[in-house]
């Protein structure tokens, strides 16, 4: 599995890229089936969280669905003119709400965990660094 650290920038323009693209195919397979574009966020929501770096991780769980929205576009059934492509992005954000729900609640479960793990990597380093040099007492805060 490939292992690219993107940064908030870069995560945003894979996910949306990758939405919008998916919801061309999907338009031209499915006849704009918003069920299986809502499936195929899942992955990208997964691999976004996956794949953003440890420095841009609270990026992930905002960008999935500003990507939903934007990917929505070729899919949304709109009528006629701006306004109608409008309201039928309106429409279809709100009957596919779950599906946006559920994409972004994966990317917040998976950059929590991977911040958690950060953390206690980060404290596990530290207190290794203070056992190996016992000469340094660690600072005592005063009551």
């Amino acid at each position: 599995m490939p292992n690219p650290r993107l940064t908030g920038l870069g995560g945003g323009l894979f996910c949306g890229a990758t939405m919008f693209a998916l919801a061309c195919l999907d338009q031209l397979l499915f006849g704009a089936s918003l069920v299986v574009y809502g499936v195929l966020f899942l992955p990208v929501c997964t691999l976004t969280a996956l794949w953003v770096r440890r420095g841009d991780l609270v990026t992930a769980p905002i960008i999935v669905p500003i990507a939903f929205a934007f990917g929505l576009l070729p899919v949304a059934d709109g009528g006629g003119g701006m306004g109608g492509e409008l309201m039928g992005l309106v429409t279809a954000l709100a009957t596919q709400a779950g599906w946006l729900y559920g994409g972004t609640l994966v990317a917040g479960v998976i950059t929590t965990v991977r911040k958690v793990r950060l953390m206690r990597r980060r404290a596990a380093q530290r207190r290794a660094a203070q056992a190996a040099r016992p000469d340094i007492q660690p600072r005592r805060r005063p009551a």
